[in-house]
C-alpha cells in the first residue's frame, strides 16, 4: 500500500543528494582553479610562454604566428602584477576557469546534478585542460571562448533570446581573437540548427546573424592587420596546414595524431569520447542537446583528423573539441547519466570503463605535474621535454648579462638568440628584462621580424646564444665583422633519484661574442615557392623598442 505523502517524502529525500552534487561540482571547480593559480608560479616559463610575453611588450592588432589575445592578456596581467611566472600565466588560469564554469552551467541546465558533478570532475582531471589552464598559450583563452559560445548558442537555439545570440557572437569573437581554429565552431553550430527540424526556423531569423556579425566585428582589427602586413599571419597558418605541399593523402601522421589525442586526454577517456560521439550521432531518440554537443565537438576532432592525412598536426590543435565532449561522456557513462536502451552493450561497456578512465586521467596528470616541479621519471634528458623546456634559463640569463657588461661598449651591444624561443627566454630571465633580437635569417619568419630592422642595429656589437658550437663559422660570420669562439654553458636539472655526479645536462648552450653587425636579421626563404615568402617583403616593423 502506498502512503499519500510517499512521493513527497521521496522528493525531499532526493533534494540533499542533488544539492550535494551541485555543491561538489562547484567545490571541485574552485579547488582546481586555486591549485592552478598556486602551481603556476612553481616552475619557469617555457619558450612559447616567453614568446607570448614578448608579444605583450610589443602590442599590436595582430601577430605573425597567431591571434593576438594572449599578448594583450599577458600585458594586462603583468602591468597589474609585474613580470613574474604567475602573472604571465594568470590569463590562462582564469580562462580555463571560465571554460569550466560554462561546462558546469551547460551540464546543470540540460542534465542531472550527478551528470554536472561528473562533467566537472572529468574535465578538471584531463591533462589537455590542465596544460591549457596553466601554460600561457592560446589554448586556454580559446577554451573560454569555445565553452562560453557553445553554452550561449545552445541557450539561443532553445530560448531564441537576443541576449544569448549576442553573447554567443561576442564569445565567438573572443575565441577568434584567441586562436584562429575557433572558426571551426561556426559550421558545427550551424549544421546542428540546419539538421534540426525543431530549431531550423531559428536560422531563418536575423538574430543568429546579428550575433555572428558582432563576433566578426570584434575580429576585424586582426583582418585589417593582415591586410596591412601582406596576409602574413594567414600565410603562416596556411603553411602549417600544408597548403604549399603537393597534395597527397597518406597515413604517415594519422597514427601520430590519434596517439597525441590519447596522450593529452588519456587513453581511456579518449575511447569514451569516441563512444559518446558514436552514440550521440546514431541515437534515433536523441535529446536535442546530445546532438548539439556532438556538433560542437566532433567537427573539430574530425577536421584535424582529415588534415593529418596530408600533413603533421600538433596534438593540442583540436583540444577544444573535448570541452563539450566531456559533458557527453558524463551524460552517457557516469553514474546518474541518461537511462536509455540505445546501444546497450556500448553503454554498459562505457559505464564500466568510466571510473577507470577518470582515475587514470587524474593519475597521468598528477604524475606529469609532479615531474615538472620535481623530476620523478628516470628518463634521459634527450627525451625529457620538460627538462629541455624549463631548465637553466635563469642561469643563461645571468651569464648573458655578465657577458654584455664585459663587452667594449655595453650601451651599443644587443642580445640575440638564433631561435626566437631562446631570444624570448633571454628577454624574460636576463636581469632587467632587456630587449632581445631573434636572428631569423636561417630559420623561419616570426614576430621579431616586425620589431627590428638591420638599420636599427647596424654597427652594433652583440652577445648571443645558440645550440650549436660552430654557428660562428657557418652563420654568424656572414652578418658580423668578427665573432669569437663560443663559451659552452651546460644547464642541469636536479633529480632526486640520481646523484649530482651522474647528472647529464638538460641542455647545452653556446654563448657568442660578436662585433660589428653588418645586417641580416630577417628570414630569407630558401624556397621561392614557400607560401610565406610572398608576403615576407611586406613586414611592417612597427612598435620598435627604443635602445
Amino acid at each position: 500500500m502506498t502512503l499519500p505523502n510517499a512521493g513527497i517524502e521521496s522528493q525531499v529525500m532526493q533534494k540533499p543528494s542533488e544539492h550535494f552534487y551541485t555543491f561538489a561540482a562547484w567545490a571541485v571547480l574552485a579547488t582546481a582553479a586555486l591549485f592552478r593559480l598556486i602551481y603556476a608560479g612553481q616552475f619557469p616559463l617555457v619558450p612559447d610562454e616567453t614568446n607570448y610575453w614578448q608579444w605583450g611588450r610589443h602590442l599590436a592588432w595582430g601577430y605573425h604566428d597567431n591571434a593576438p589575445m594572449i599578448g594583450w592578456a599577458i600585458r594586462l596581467a603583468t602591468e597589474l602584477m609585474g613580470h613574474t611566472e604567475t602573472a604571465v600565466r594568470l590569463p590562462s588560469v582564469l580562462a580555463m576557469t571560465i571554460a569550466s564554469i560554462y561546462i558546469l552551467l551547460a551540464a546543470r541546465r540540460w542534465y542531472s546534478p550527478a551528470v554536472t558533478f561528473h562533467a566537472v570532475l572529468l574535465s578538471q582531471g584531463i591533462l589537455e585542460f590542465n596544460v591549457g589552464g596553466l601554460l600561457a598559450t592560446t589554448d586556454g583563452l580559446q577554451a573560454a571562448g569555445w565553452a562560453a559560445a557553445a553554452y550561449h548558442v545552445a541557450r539561443a537555439y532553445e530560448d531564441n533570446r537576443w541576449s544569448h545570440w549576442l553573447l554567443g557572437g561576442i564569445w565567438f569573437g573572443f575565441g577568434l581573437l584567441s586562436k584562429y581554429t575557433m572558426v571551426i565552431f561556426l559550421p558545427g553550430a550551424y549544421l546542428f540548427g540546419l539538421l534540426s527540424q525543431q530549431y531550423r526556423p531559428r536560422l531563418a531569423q536575423a538574430r543568429p546573424y546579428v550575433g555572428l556579425s558582432l563576433g566578426v566585428m570584434l575580429f576585424a582589427p586582426v583582418i585589417l592587420w593582415n591586410i596591412v602586413n601582406g596576409w602574413n599571419s594567414a600565410r603562416h597558418v596556411a603553411h602549417l596546414g600544408g597548403v604549399d605541399e603537393s597534395f597527397k593523402l597518406h597515413l604517415k601522421y594519422f597514427a601520430e595524431y590519434l596517439g597525441g589525442q590519447a596522450g593529452l586526454v588519456s587513453p581511456l577517456i579518449f575511447l569514451l569520447v569516441l563512444l559518446a560521439w558514436h552514440m550521440a550521432f546514431w541515437s534515433k531518440k536523441k535529446q536535442w542537446v546530445n546532438s548539439y554537443l556532438f556538433w560542437t565537438s566532433f567537427p573539430m576532432f574530425a577536421g584535424f583528423a582529415l588534415l593529418s592525412l596530408h600533413t603533421r598536426v600538433y596534438a593540442n590543435w583540436p583540444g577544444t573539441a573535448y570541452l563539450t565532449a566531456c559533458i557527453l561522456v558524463a551524460a552517457w557513462f557516469s553514474p546518474g547519466g541518461a537511462q536509455t536502451t540505445l546501444a546497450a552493450p556500448l553503454r554498459y561497456f562505457g559505464q564500466r570503463l568510466y571510473p577507470w578512465g577518470v582515475g587514470l586521467a587524474y593519475i597521468l596528470t598528477a604524475l606529469l605535474l609532479i615531474h615538472v616541479v620535481t623530476p620523478i621519471f628516470p628518463v634521459s634528458k634527450k627525451i625529457d621535454r620538460v627538462a629541455r623546456e624549463i631548465a637553466g634559463w635563469d642561469l643563461l640569463g645571468r651569464k648573458a648579462s655578465e657577458t654584455m657588461q664585459a663587452m667594449p661598449t655595453p650601451q651599443k651591444t644587443f642580445l640575440f638568440g638564433l631561435k626566437y624561443q631562446i631570444a624570448s627566454e633571454l628577454a624574460f630571465y636576463t636581469p632587467g628584462n632587456p630587449e632581445t633580437v631573434a636572428i631569423n635569417k636561417w630559420n623561419r619568419p616570426n614576430v621579431y621580424d616586425y620589431w627590428f630592422t638591420d638599420d636599427d642595429l647596424r654597427g652594433w656589437d652583440a652577445v648571443g646564444v645558440s645550440e650549436a658550437p660552430n654557428d660562428h663559422e657557418t652563420k654568424l660570420n656572414q652578418i658580423f665583422e668578427r665573432v669569437d669562439a663560443p663559451v659552452e654553458i651546460k644547464v642541469y636539472r636536479d633529480a632526486p633519484w640520481q646523484p649530482a655526479s651522474a647528472l647529464e645536462p638538460a641542455q647545452v648552450f653556446y654563448l657568442y661574442r660578436a662585433y660589428g653587425f653588418k645586417g641580416g636579421l630577417r628570414w630569407q626563404p630558401s624556397n621561392p615557392g614557400d607560401i610565406r615568402a610572398v608576403g615576407a617583403k611586406d613586414f611592417s616593423p612597427l612598435h620598435r623598442p627604443h635602445h
